[in-house]
């Protein structure tokens, strides 16, 4: 989805300090401790994208490194956007989204089981919780067959749309600008030009930017309406080192948000894992091998479910479900910007996650809305045991079933992981 240029040297560092500890109890659902947000992955990108009728919002961010100066956004849009339909927003609204909806760790504690059991009263309900450099002479661009429908600053950016008869000069226009397309973008922006699609160009301006005291580049958002619900990926394909990680948080009214060119599949979720991964290195590893060795059983073709909620509350919280002010920010027009109910915000958000290549993903990514408000996450548990007294006939009972368990959750995390399930066990017993 996006073109970009990069410094000649850019480490591939991971933010494994995004991997906070929490002690705050949520609820009845045991604790928190970790989440595994896109902090820990190279070359990805996010996008929010807001869904009503044919109404479109798309929030893009992408984890450009580098100086400011190289940065450059190219992509395919349904229609020449007025000035009014683009903005920028606050990169912390989308921190924020991210934590919300990241795949998590939880832990419980084993009670006494020789405590005296009594009868249970009936639960209380429990309310949801609140929530440019100078353009070319407009004759080369004629001559080429391009035309600059538009041109914008738009806070740190500068912005064109551009139209033109053939692909070949589009390439070759974008290449006299200074943008690196790669060798084979031609046929892709060919096939989008044949759908009568325009180009989105983005460049920082730099004076702008300077006098902005914003430290890194805030995420463009767009708006429009078009019939189709759909993303388009490739012509990100051409130029990436390897696979890239994707991130979609589809917000609508009505449900869950699912491919239909591409198979959705919910990631592995609700396992109990042992104690060791609560460690924020080992639960940053545990993450990334599951979803590896989950894309690989896929053969690497499908797009994975890790969130779907509705965005008044949850179970437990990673971070706060955004306020409305946030997500009219995002673009959900609906939401009333001055609301202060403590229910929900009529917004249910679906958070897809998706390894992407050419070879693997040779379309752009279709959408569609459903109805389906069923709540999932990724969520993977840690159980303590019980470390009292246990001489009691259910204590002796509880040891046999705890041996029982402790390597269930070995066999459970070599399947999900890859890893050895020898060094699984010895790093459970510390030896």
């Amino acid at each position: 989805m996006f073109v970009k240029r990069f410094a000649p040297v850019l480490p591939a560092l991971l933010g494994l300090a995004l991997l906070g500890i929490s002690t705050q109890a949520a609820a009845f659902c045991g604790f928190y401790v970790a989440k595994a947000d896109t902090g820990l992955f190279n070359e990805s990108s996010q996008v929010v994208y807001v869904r009503d009728g044919q109404r479109n919002v798309v929030t893009m961010a992408s984890d450009f490194k580098g100086n400011v100066k190289d940065f450059a956004m190219v992509i395919p849009v349904p229609s020449v956007l007025r000035k009014e339909q683009i903005s920028v927003v606050n990169h912390a609204t989308l921190q924020q989204l991210d934590a919300y909806s990241a795949p998590r760790l939880v832990e419980y504690f084993d009670p006494d089981p020789c405590a005296p059991v009594y009868e249970a009263l009936p639960a209380p309900v429990m309310a949801p919780r609140p929530m440019m450099r100078p353009s070319a002479p407009a004759a080369r661009a004629r001559q080429l067959g391009v035309t600059v429908e538009a041109r914008y600053t738009v806070a740190e950016y500068d912005i064109l749309l551009l139209s033109a008869k053939e692909s070949g000069g589009l390439v070759t226009w974008l290449r006299e600008q200074g943008y690196r397309l790669p060798n084979g973008a031609e046929p892709v922006v060919g096939s989008y030009l044949k759908q009568d699609m325009k180009f989105f160009v983005a460049k920082v301006n730099l004076k702008e930017y300077s006098q902005s005291g914003y430290t890194r580049l805030r995420p463009i958002r767009i708006a429009y309406d078009y019939r189709k619900f759909m993303l388009p990926i490739r012509l990100g394909t051409v130029n990436a080192q390897g696979k890239q990680e994707l991130f979609i948080y589809a917000l609508s009214r009505n449900g869950r948000v699912e491919t239909t060119n591409y198979r959705t599949i919910r990631l592995p979720s609700d396992v109990e894992v042992p104690a060791y991964i609560k460690d924020s290195r080992e639960f940053t590893r545990f993450y990334r091998d599951m979803f590896r060795t989950s894309v690989e059983r896929e053969g690497g073709k499908s797009v994975f479910l890790e969130y779907a909620w509705d965005m008044g509350w949850c179970d437990p919280c990673a971070a706060d479900p955004l306020s409305a002010r946030q997500l009219r920010e995002l673009g959900a027009f609906w939401v009333d910007p001055d609301s202060q109910s403590a229910g929900g915000q009529d917004v249910y958000i679906t958070r897809l996650h998706v390894r992407y290549d050419r070879h693997h993903f040779p379309e752009d990514l279709m959408f569609q809305s459903t109805g389906n408000r069923e709540n999932f996450q990724g969520r993977y548990i840690i159980r303590h045991a019980f470390e009292g007294e246990t001489r009691c006939p259910a204590g002796k009972r509880y040891l046999a079933q705890l041996r029982e368990r402790r390597e269930q959750e070995a066999r459970t995390l070599a399947r999900l992981t890859g890893h050895n399930i020898n060094d699984i066990r010895r790093k459970m017993t510390g030896k």
